[in-house]
């Protein structure tokens, strides 16, 4: 579990947003102090020393975690990481022959 930062407010298109001090991948898995699901990263933009990360929330009423410390949940992120892998070197079925 990595600090991701805490929530600076809940904005009117719907996203948490927060400030970071480092940069975390796209799709990564937020989640609170209790290990809950909060959301997903959406969009990291700003300054890249300290730029504001975009949280799509997956829970009901986020607006009661502004002002909390989210973090990224690397657990779950990592099993994510070993799906991509698994299907990236699956063998591929041979072309059809063609008759001529």
């Amino acid at each position: 579990m990595k600090r991701l930062g805490r929530v600076s407010h809940y904005a009117k298109q719907g996203f948490l947003i927060l400030r970071s001090n480092w940069v975390p991948s796209l799709n990564d898995p937020v989640v609170d102090k209790d290990l809950q699901l909060v959301g997903i990263v959406k969009d990291v933009f700003g300054p890249v020393k300290m730029p504001y990360v975009a949280v799509k929330p997956k829970i009901k009423a986020p607006e009661k975690y502004v002002g909390q410390v989210l973090y990224v949940d690397e657990r779950k992120k990592r099993k994510r990481d070993q799906k991509r892998k698994a299907k990236k070197f699956k063998k591929k079925r041979p072309a059809p022959k063609r008759g001529g």
